[in-house]
């Protein structure tokens, strides 16, 4: 098979080439649509582009017709492959070029360029989508002005919607009509988008605060249409947040989103108008569960900040991506923690670095926040903000708009305006950008009670990664504070590092946090008038993406797990008890020695439940154990089965002793007022439903009774599915009769059916893929729709007992699956398949079987690009 091109951030070059304006005209029929486009080119003043052919990309096209200038060109005159069009010799000066292509969009089953969706016409042109609906400079440093105009048949696609403001619209012979849309910003091919379709839609209205009026619109199909109720109020919190927290205005006079059920994504931030997987705009009650409502809030928080931070000021090319994307992930977790509680919210964001990004950060995949990240490159963004304060990195952000408005930049623009905005000196903090692999900090700590000084030292090492086997230190910002014997914040005056005495002063008042600056292989800090020997609070609110170890003692974390003002660290302490005593465990488990569960940890959890000075979500995430990804990564050779019956055990024992204190918590946080979806009923909800799934795994008759009695009298999603959850956590009896009921009740709605699979698919349950199986062939999935995918096929990869069985059956399964799926869809079967990338990790037999599998797919011919990245890189390292 041909070997797919390597690029190299190192190989970048500017355009030879530019354009101003782009006009385009499609023609939408049932069997075929013409594209018309016309392209002002501008030959770039450089001499390299002096004798450069203009190359445009193209994928899958018919090309009908070139032109230059008004002059057709004969088939000498360029050269047309598989992948581009090229002209040799284009004119010296600025020029006019003008091509026609067909393409087929209801046979483009890869859901990217334009394609068919439950009959609509619809676009995914990120990242290489537009050179599939016509020849053109596809990358993301070519900005331009686009008019488009797109003819339909009216009775079948009343409604047509490209980028910008609608400029002219009317009907034209054959019943058909016309609609024509200008976009007065320059933008690259990939924010282009293009909808038609039979849909209707929910208006609004947003006044920014210098007074534009803004038409806000919501599409969807008639009938889900009172699902968007929530999405428009989402869409409007995030535009006044914007202009609240970064001064940032909407720059149109409308602003579109498109809700369309068949997406490879979760959704994209196209400049105006936004297509979005159906998943993410549509909630109800009775249909949605709170993390539902909470997606939605964050992802169309996501995609509306993209018009500031992606749209007007763009990535350069494609290894910038974390400009564009961790940038606004940061903003949208921001806007988050603002609508709801900022320490759930950080807990949330952080489990979800070390579940997913920690074990890619260990594996053949690993990668620095170039090319792209979107969590890391988040975190990365945060620790300007943890260095510079909140005014100085709004100082940072204003600079950066004010020079790079309308451009294509890189990571190294954003930071040299963090830095010259605020005169900082950010010593080797770029290395976060193009270092990979999590950097692991070690932390000690002495007190001199003679002197009343506290001495911490850290020493850090970042491990070896694929292709950068040697590391420079880190710039880690590491925020901390001092805990005295009564668990008080200690003030903190004067701290002296290499040599130079600091004062920590603010306006002549002592604080209790302070970030000092590790930067070194080997750092030392002395902190002066320190009354005490204090307990250290170390990585407050977790200021770095680092894993951290330190010299703390059991009896030292049990007290911060109690004291901490930071509420971050409190729920740390538990987890960092957690993670130590399952490991204990699973030595244990592995050494057939008996279970046992430290009374003193029991304590701690009990004493958190019951605190009703705490916030409920807190609770929760204090009561809700270290995933299974997250302990394997932890241990030099995974043992899933270890992992997962040690988990078990430690609910149950925890049911099983708590099993007052979570009867107690089911019937105080039950409530049957209407639902409305906030932090304190959604903390509420969360609080009831993680004792009633503890309470279930005892799989005792009460207990049983209890959860069926929640599913049948739940009135919202939240409750109803919850209880599922809880019920089918055993098999048994009462697993299959709620399961039917559910579908039953259900089947009519597609979004409820993929929770259905995703449950089924996720069971810990062992042989779990001979069911999953069976529901490849259920009626309600298929294998076209990428949001039936994830959930089935995602899903049963989610569960480490299952996927990584020790007879392989888990590894068949998937490597099967992708075979079949990369004929149709690339980017979704990528996301599949990542989850081999860390085979090596396994024991021996497993290692044997997933390497089979692998290179099984590996010797297959035609296999795509996407695929074969990640399965040559798993099989290299």
């Amino acid at each position: 098979m041909d070997v797919p091109k390597e690029y190299f951030l190192k190989d970048y070059k500017k355009p030879s080439y530019y354009c101003d304006t782009v006009e385009l005209k499609f023609v939408l029929n049932e069997d075929k649509t013409h594209v018309y486009s016309k392209i002002s080119v501008i030959r770039a003043d450089n001499e390299a582009s002096a004798s450069s052919p203009l190359v445009l990309d193209g994928s899958d096209l018919k090309l009908i017709s070139v032109d230059v200038n008004g002059k057709q060109l004969n088939e000498g005159d360029f050269y047309v492959d598989s992948c581009h069009l090229t002209l040799p010799s284009p004119p010296t000066g600025k020029f006019t070029l003008e091509i026609v292509t067909e393409i087929y969009p209801q046979d483009n089953v890869s859901l990217e360029g334009l394609y068919k969706s439950s009959g609509n016409f619809s676009t995914q042109c990120e990242a290489e989508g537009f050179r599939k609906i016509t020849f053109f400079q596809d990358r993301p440093d070519i900005m331009a002005k686009y008019t488009v105009r797109v003819e339909a048949d009216k009775t079948k696609y009343p409604v047509l919607l490209s980028n910008g403001n609608l400029i002219g619209q009317g009907d034209i012979e054959g019943g058909r009509h016309f609609a024509v849309w200008e976009d007065p910003i320059k933008k690259p091919s990939y924010l282009f988008a293009l909808v038609a379709g039979r849909l209707e839609s929910r208006d609004d209205t947003f006044v920014t605060r210098s007074g534009r009026k803004v038409t806000l619109r919501i599409y969807t199909p008639s009938e889900d249409l009172p699902k968007t109720t929530h999405a428009m109020h989402s869409l409007k919190a995030a535009m006044k947040w914007d202009e609240d927290v970064f001064g940032l205005e909407y720059d149109l006079d409308l602003y579109n989103i498109v809700a369309v059920p068949d997406f490879n994504m979760g959704a994209m931030e196209n400049k105006s108008l936004n297509i979005f997987n159906s998943k993410l705009v549509l909630a109800s009650p009775e249909t949605a569960t709170d993390a539902d409502y909470a997606a939605i809030l964050s992802v169309i928080g996501h995609e509306y900040f993209h018009n500031w931070t992606g749209n007007r000021v763009t990535c350069r090319d494609w290894f910038q991506l974390s400009l564009n994307e961790g940038l606004t992930v940061f903003r949208d977790q921001e806007f988050s923690s603002d609508m709801g509680s900022r320490t759930v919210k950080r807990i949330a964001d952080v489990s979800k670095l070390r579940n997913y990004q920690y074990a890619e950060d260990s594996g053949p995949m690993a990668h620095p926040v170039k090319p792209h990240s979107y969590i890391k490159g988040a975190e990365v963004v945060r620790m300007y903000k943890t260095l510079l304060g909140s005014q100085g990195f709004r100082k940072g952000m204003d600079l950066y708009f004010e020079r790079h408005d309308g451009q294509a930049v890189t990571c190294e623009d954003f930071y040299a305006a963090m830095k010259d905005a605020n005169n900082a000196d950010f010593a080797n903090f770029l290395l976060w950008y193009s270092q990979a692999g999590t950097p692991v900090v070690k932390a000690t700590s002495s007190y001199d009670a003679e002197k009343h000084t506290f001495t911490l030292k850290f020493s850090q090492e970042v491990p070896p990664t694929p292709g950068q086997p040697v590391k420079e230190p880190m710039f880690i910002p590491v925020a901390m504070g001092l805990l005295d014997s009564h668990g008080n914040d200690m003030p903190l005056s004067l701290v002296s590092h290499d040599g130079k005495l600091e004062t920590l002063t603010v306006g002549g008042q002592a604080v209790h946090t302070t970030v000092l600056r590790v930067t070194k292989k080997e750092e030392e800090f002395v902190f002066s008038e320190v009354s005490e020997k204090p307990v250290p609070s170390l990585l407050r609110g977790f200021s770095a993406p680092v894993r951290l170890e330190s010299d703390l003692s059991d009896n030292d974390i049990f007290f911060l797990l109690a004291h901490d003002s930071d509420e971050f660290n409190r729920w740390e302490a538990g987890q960092i008890l957690a993670r130590k005593l399952m490991l204990s465990l699973v030595a244990h488990f592995q050494q057939n020695k008996p279970l046992l569960l430290n009374p003193k940890f029991v304590q701690g959890l009990k004493t958190i439940l019951c605190d009703n000075t705490l916030d409920k979500e807190f609770i929760v995430k204090a009561m809700t154990l270290p995933g299974v990804g997250e302990m394997m990564d932890m241990m030099e050779v995974a043992d899933p089965d270890a992992v997962h019956a040690v988990r078990t055990f430690i609910r149950k024992e925890l049911a099983l002793q708590l099993k007052t204190d979570f009867l107690r918590t089911v019937q105080e946080n039950k409530s049957s007022e209407q639902y409305e979806f906030n932090h304190l009923n959604m903390a509420r909800r969360a609080l009831k439903n993680i004792s009633l799934a503890y309470l279930a795994s005892l799989e005792d008759p009460e207990c049983t009774e209890l959860a069926l009695n929640e599913y049948k009298t739940a009135s919202n999603m939240t409750d109803e599915f919850a209880a599922l959850v809880a019920i089918t956590q055993n098999p048994g009896k009462h697993h299959d009769q709620v399961l039917a009921h559910f579908y039953n009740k259900w089947k009519h709605d597609f979004l409820v059916v993929n929770k259905w699979f995703a449950l089924q698919a996720m069971s810990d349950v062992p042989g779990n893929v001979e069911n999953v199986m069976k529901l490849l062939d259920h009626p309600a999935f298929d294998l076209r729709n990428p949001n039936k995918v994830y959930s089935l096929i995602g899903g049963f990869c989610a569960s480490p007992v299952n996927f990584h069985a020790k007879d392989g059956s888990g590894y068949k399964f998937l490597a099967d699956l992708v075979l079949q799926l990369d004929k149709t869809n690339p980017q979704v079967t990528s996301r599949m398949v990542s989850a081999f990338s860390g085979w090596r990790r396994y024991d021996e037999t497993r290692q044997k079987l997933a390497k089979a599998q692998l290179e099984m797919i590996m010797s297959t011919n035609g296999i795509s690009a996407n695929v074969f990245e990640i399965v040559s890189k798993s099989l290299a390292a």
